[in-house]
């Protein structure tokens, strides 16, 4: 599921440009020095990836806790289903309310991240991207999905972590070169990423089925330990 989680932050970091270009494009990058640049760049990324890996974490932890009661292929379905839906019926999410105190929470964020873009020093990188993650992102809640399906903390963090890392070749792109996305035929690859959720919802609930194929649907560790049992 880790390499799953890394190739949907891979095509979707499309959608990520046109949700986080804004800021990359803002970011106080030193271009007088390439390695100074550079590294800036890698700090932001680093940024990121740890605010994810927190948000897999705390996920990872409430999945843990669907593992001890035995729910675990119950939620993978689940969330394979609700994957799938949010994209072909959109129109079930548009109207659910979003909480005042995360309302609140996003507004403090946006406004720590307007303070930490005017900062020009190496270190503030990775404040600008550790706040960039915590900011509301569909694609996000994606892969947050995946990391609820973790049976334990460090695998919900290295799930996130990993959706991160699919996302810092474009991303780094774009910070360093610019809006280079114009050469590439960027609304065919948009309009893949439905398709990828779909695809990953699908192995989701397969693997909830737990139906014997390896690596996609294995079965369940209780069967195998029965089944062994039984000779």
């Amino acid at each position: 599921m880790i390499i799953t989680a890394f190739l949907f932050g891979l095509l979707g970091s499309f959608h990520c440009v046109g949700m986080c270009g804004p800021i990359a494009f803002m970011l106080p990058i030193d271009r007088s020095s390439k390695i100074k640049s550079i590294l800036q760049t890698v700090i932001y990324h680093l940024g990121r990836i740890f605010s994810y890996a927190i948000i897999g974490a705390i996920f990872g932890l409430l999945g843990k806790g669907f593992y001890f009661f035995d729910l675990q292929q119950q939620l993978s379905i689940s969330v394979g289903i609700l994957m799938i839906l949010t994209i072909l019926v959109p129109k079930l999410f548009q109207k659910t309310p979003l909480l005042k105190p995360i309302l609140i929470f996003t507004n403090s964020v946006k406004k720590n991240l307007g303070i930490s873009l005017k900062k020009k020093e190496t270190s503030t990188f990775f404040t600008i991207g550790f706040l960039n993650g915590l900011l509301p992102c569909g694609l996000v809640y994606m892969a947050i999905f995946g990391a609820l399906t973790s049976t334990t903390f460090y695998e919900g963090a290295l799930y996130m972590s990993f959706f991160g890392l699919g996302t810092v070749p474009l991303m780094t792109a774009v910070v360093l070169v610019g809006n280079f996305t114009n050469l590439i035929n960027r609304r065919v690859i948009e309009q893949l990423i439905p398709i990828v959720v779909v695809v990953i919802g699908i192995i989701f609930i397969l693997r909830g089925l737990g139906l014997g194929i390896p690596y996609i649907s294995p079965k369940p560790l209780v069967n195998l330990v029965v089944a062994s049992g039984c000779h």
